[in-house]
């Protein structure tokens, strides 16, 4: 696989503090940061461990200020120093060379005056570590690596509040081992290379800012401690770093460096080769590389990682997004396709169906999980309709009906308990079929913004989208009683479907606008994508006749290059751009924010209206290629700006983002 390019000599410097760059563990577990170094989000970090609860995923090593000094007194920066907080401080941009992936994993290459080096960062799949490796590929004798760490152990959205004054340092050898309290483990750091040493300076860092988190009106500002600087005489051709870990010393020490930078080259080749043809070109192989990024053990909730383990399963779950979100059930859902089944890793794809089949609480799947707990939250309208979704699409790529009979009994008890009523006002009216929800203060669409007690879009009544997904969910579970013989539930399925489509039919179309109410009973005619689903889904509700226009008046209105936009222009609640503090990006979310995922229904309604113009279909993807060079490198952000030039923004990462582009590529033969 090729290399992609994230920043090269020449390009833009502001790149180096705006693009990013992310590696997870398998556990939802991370590092990341800017391609030059500099920390301008309170996420950043080398080791963001994912902890048991009641801690979850958390900042133990946060910045590491690098450089290096030849024997003759020349000085090179690798990245920005802390101390230095009220300046934008990046890596020297007449050393780094550039800024690459290879096969998913950062490379940085540096170049000046007869000396090149190499900087690559790697984390063992399933272990809370981080290797930081640097080679000298050519240049004089007596070069020196200095890195100086800096820490605040915190969960990693945690207040950046001062940490104690009571650090330890333990130093064995090439073993350092940094305790601040009983709240946190030990972050442990390994020492490698042939010439090492640990300078004891401890530093306390005030002031340091993280420059995206005041834009976005969050805490911004707060210490950091270093126990010193870690020298490193550099030979030409030596691997040599750190290893920052919370797992045991035997573990740390159990692999060399060139046996994990193995491990992991073979692990990333595997999953392409698993992929197959859905990696033919050079997009598709990148987003195979994306798309592992969210697959997790559920690690942090440990005691439900057990229970279904000892059912003999395999815990899977999807994070929705990094570096915020934990696993969502809407957006696994929906992901799940993309991520696992175009991926071939239809194992997982299991697993995830049957860990979310056992949350299952009055006919609703969990609509997340929040960080450092183990309870599930069920505020969602949705989440379980995308569960049938996923289901049918998992049945028709593995033709595995074992995992389809032991979920039949709670598809059935999930609509029975919508029909008589569930939850949050969930229920089918006895009046017309059509499926309501809503209750004050609650948000359960995916259109979910909320800012303290204002719901933004609180869509309360008979969402279209939640309609197109019941009338779904019923001719999947038909189909799937009649193939297994059970023909009067079956009917009971059939019947309830015939009337819902009867009544959305009627009840749905806004003749004046050509296109479909949003919400009724409240018939607001606010042009959203959500009525994409009506013709986009396995079973399309809307009525042949009208499939074109509501085609063509989501295309007019809400079609751009990185996807669907949220509301159409002429609206009086559009907002251009998400940007600015919580409460004005929660404002513009669902309010003509663009949705990157959404491009995947839309390509899906294209196809079904113009079944042979793929060729379209495929231009509706030409901006996201571009993009995985852009933003956080490799991947595909949550959400762009509503207006050119389409600026990412929301989390750099996002599951739902990447299954859609990724499930398109596949499906129009472009992989």
């Amino acid at each position: 696989m090729n290399e992609l390019t994230g920043w090269a000599r020449g390009m833009p410097l502001e790149d180096l503090v705006w693009r990013e760059w992310l590696v997870t563990n398998g556990l939802g577990g991370y590092a990341s940061g800017t391609i030059g170094g500099a920390c301008t989000r309170r996420f950043h970090g080398k080791l963001i461990a994912a902890l048991p609860a009641p801690l979850g995923r958390t900042m133990m090593l946060n910045h590491l200020a690098e450089w290096i000094t030849t024997a003759d007194g020349r000085s090179f920066t690798l990245s920005g120093d802390e101390r230095a907080a009220r300046e934008v401080t990046y890596a020297d941009p007449e050393f780094l060379e550039e800024f690459v992936l290879e096969c998913g994993i950062p490379v940085w290459r540096f170049a000046n005056d007869g000396i090149r080096l190499e900087k690559r960062v790697v984390m063992p799949y399933s272990q809370n570590t981080t290797y930081i490796i640097y080679r000298l590929l050519d240049g004089p004798a007596g070069v020196t690596l200095h890195l100086r760490p800096s820490l605040n152990f915190r969960p990693h959205e945690g207040l950046l509040a001062d940490s104690s004054d009571t650090w330890t340092i333990t130093v064995n050898d090439r073993d350092l081992e940094i305790n601040e309290s009983g709240d946190f483990p030990p972050l442990r750091i390994a020492l490698l290379g042939g010439s090492v040493e640990l300078k004891r300076q401890p530093e306390k860092i005030e002031h340091v800012i993280y420059r995206i988190e005041r834009s976005r009106g969050y805490e911004h500002e707060g210490p950091l401690w270093s126990p010193g600087v870690i020298h490193i005489g550099l030979a030409r051709g030596e691997d040599c770093g750190i290893v920052a870990s919370v797992e045991s010393w035997d573990v740390i020490h159990a692999l060399g460096v060139a046996d994990v930078v193995e491990a992991d080259q073979a692990r990333r080749g595997k999953l392409l080769a698993i992929a197959d043809e859905a990696v033919a070109g050079e997009m598709s192989a990148q987003l195979v590389l994306a798309a592992d990024q969210f697959l997790i053990r559920p690690h942090t909730r440990s005691a439900d990682e057990a229970r279904i383990a000892a059912m003999g399963d395999t815990p899977r779950t999807v994070i929705a997004g990094y570096h915020w979100f934990t696993d969502w059930g809407r957006d696994t859902m929906i992901s799940l396709e993309g991520l696992t089944l175009v991926t071939r890793r239809h194992r997982e794809a299991g697993s995830i169906l049957r860990t979310f089949a056992s949350y299952v609480r009055d006919g609703l799947i969990p609509n997340m999980f929040p960080e450092g707990e183990h309870a599930g939250l069920y505020h969602t309208a949705d989440a379980t309709l995308w569960f049938f979704h996923a289901i049918a699409r998992y049945v028709k790529w593995t033709s595995d009906r074992e995992t389809l009979r032991a979920l039949l009994p709670k598809l059935v008890e999930i609509i029975d308990h919508h029909v008589r009523g569930t939850r949050f006002r969930i229920c089918v009216d006895p009046k017309d079929g059509l499926l309501s929800q809503g209750e004050e203060g609650y948000q359960l669409t995916w259109m979910d913004a909320k800012v303290d007690d204002w719901v933004v879009t609180p869509r309360r009544g008979k969402a279209v989208e939640i309609n197109a997904l019941y009338y779904n969910a019923l001719r999947i579970l038909e189909t799937f009683l009649r193939e297994e013989g059970d023909d009067g539930t079956a009917r009971r399925m059939s019947e309830l479907a015939d009337r819902a489509r009867k009544s959305f039919n009627e009840r749905f179309w806004y003749a004046e606008g050509q296109y479909l109410y949003d919400v009724i009973d409240a018939n607001d005619p606010a042009l959203r994508p959500n009525q994409i689903f009506s013709l986009s889904l396995d079973h399309p509700v809307l009525d042949p006749s009208r499939w074109k226009e509501v085609l063509h008046a989501v295309e007019r209105e809400l079609l751009t290059p990185y996807g669907l936009r949220s509301l159409a222009r002429h609206h009086s609640d559009y907002k251009q751009h998400y940007d600015g503090d919580l409460r004005a990006r929660d404002a513009a979310y669902h309010q003509g924010t663009v949705w990157g995922w959404l491009v995947g229904p839309f390509i899906d309604a294209w196809l079904r209206v113009y079944p042979e113009d793929r060729a379209r279909a495929l231009r509706f993807l030409d901006g996201f290629k571009s993009h995985l060079s852009d933003a956080c490198v490799g991947t595909i952000s949550e959400v762009f700006d509503a207006e050119e030039p389409y600026t990412p923004r929301g989390c750099v990462a996002q599951a739902w983002s990447v299954s859609e582009v990724l499930r398109c590529l596949y499906a129009l033969g472009a992989v």
